[in-house]
Formats: structure tokens, C-alpha cells, sequence
């Protein structure tokens, strides 16, 4: 949750860098599922996912940036990728994944703009513009609305 206390660089550091391994997490999954989707049914989604996996290493290299901006040494590690043998379990994985992105990103604008740090926060807009677009993709695919990212830090 927000406060009115800005974060220093470090604790912005630390959570670009949560940030950062999540997007490692999602080139993975998305290079991953986008080979082993079977079946007609997934085939627009597949092809939906390997456009995206580039869009998220594009997502990491910017966040790279910006914690080597702030003096930090960017995370190397991805969050762990949960995989299944099941098409829709994966893509609720992704679903998931995606929702969570969204609502750190929030707060991490949040953030940014309370610092100061107007930069880091417009490159965390575009960025969300396009994880919302593939939780909407995603929640098409399974044939659900959208979930709301909801508010906060997760």
C-alpha cells in the first residue's frame, strides 16, 4: 500500500528489481507456452505470446536501464516459471502474472512520481499500456473478462 513517505533510491532499486525478475519470468513462460500450446484452439494465442515475449525483454531492458540509472546493479534471476500440460492452466498462469505486473507497476509509478523521478515513472506508463493489453489478450483467449489488477503492492 502507498504511503506519503517517499522510498530512497535503494528500496526503489529493490523493487525494480522484483520488477525486473518478473519480466525475466514472462520471456520465459511466454518463449515456453508459445512452443507448446497445441491445438487449433490456441494457435492465434501462441503466435499472440511470441510477439510478446519480445515486448518483455523490450519491458526489461527499460527497467534495467532505470535501475542502473538510480546506481543499481540489475537482477539476473527471473521468478520462478510455472509451466503445466494443460493450454488453459498456462495461460491463467500468465492471467496471473500479468495482474500482479500491472499492480506493482501502479504502485512503482506511484512511487517513482512521489521521488521525484518523473523519467522512471513515464517508462513504467508505457510499459503498463502493454501489460494491460496482454492481460486483456490473455483473459480473451480463456474467454473471461479482463481480472482489475486491484490496488496496492502485491
Amino acid at each position: 500500500m502507498t504511503n506519503d513517505k517517499p522510498i530512497g533510491r535503494k528500496e526503489l532499486i529493490k523493487l525494480l528489481n522484483e520488477d525486473l525478475a518478473r519480466e525475466y519470468q514472462a520471456i520465459i513462460a511466454y518463449v515456453n507456452y508459445s512452443q507448446v500450446l497445441k491445438g487449433a484452439a490456441y494457435m492465434d494465442i501462441a503466435r499472440e505470446l511470441e510477439k510478446h515475449a519480445g515486448e518483455e525483454l523490450d519491458h526489461a531492458i527499460k527497467i534495467a536501464r532505470q535501475i542502473d540509472y538510480l546506481g543499481g546493479d540489475p537482477t539476473v534471476t527471473p521468478k520462478p516459471v510455472k509451466t503445466s500440460d494443460k493450454a488453459e492452466e498456462m495461460l491463467r498462469f500468465d492471467l496471473e502474472n500479468e495482474r500482479v505486473t500491472i499492480l506493482n507497476y501502479r504502485e512503482r509509478i506511484r512511487q517513482a512520481d512521489a521521488m521525484g523521478e518523473f523519467a522512471i515513472s513515464e517508462t513504467l506508463r508505457e510499459i503498463i499500456v502493454q501489460e494491460q493489453e496482454l492481460l486483456t489478450d490473455l483473459a480473451d483467449a480463456l474467454g473471461i473478462d479482463a481480472p482489475d489488477p486491484g490496488e496496492g503492492s502485491k
